[in-house]
């Protein structure tokens, strides 16, 4: 059972899950199945069926949840010296050199990472090229699209 690093929010996220599943999302589900079954017959009851899946996935993402947080290394960059190197945690400002286009990621494990939000997995072929380098350097990262060059512009413990 390895240890997973995640962020101080990410786990807070998880938490707030977590509890919303467990105290909204449950009794919700509980309350279907019992509203189903009084239509009758199990066999062809629809509704009844949709309902037991429905609690099946609830009760999954529960357990899954349960074993993340049980897992979880907890990192907080915010209590760490910076010293301009890219780190689990960290959030990073860049420029594509390919399109002077400036982005910015956040450094993150594999349950919070979501890249619409700017979150990106430190495994991610991204996530390994950043890791460990420095403040103005010339980063050039193979990803699925191609080949990406960077340079890194600043790098902040927030």
């Amino acid at each position: 059972m390895d240890k997973e690093p995640i962020t101080v929010q990410g786990l807070e996220k998880l938490k707030e899950e977590l509890v919303f599943l467990k105290e909204k999302k449950r009794p919700e589900i509980v309350s279907a199945i019992a509203e189903a079954r009084s239509h009758g017959d199990l066999k062809e009851n629809a509704e009844y069926h949709a309902a037991k899946e429905q609690q099946s996935h609830n009760e999954g993402r529960i357990e899954q949840i349960n074993d993340v947080i049980a897992r979880a290394n907890v990192i907080d960059v915010t209590k760490m010296n910076n010293d301009g190197k890219i780190i689990f945690g960290s959030t990073v400002f860049l420029e594509n050199l390919d399109n002077g286009e400036k982005i910015e990621y956040k450094i993150v494990g594999k349950d919070e990472a979501d890249l619409k939000n700017k979150l990106i997995y430190f495994q991610s072929p991204v996530g390994k090229g950043l890791i460990g380098k420095n403040k103005n350097d010339l980063v050039e990262i193979k990803t699925p699209a191609g080949v990406k060059n960077f340079e890194i512009k600043d790098v902040k413990y927030i």
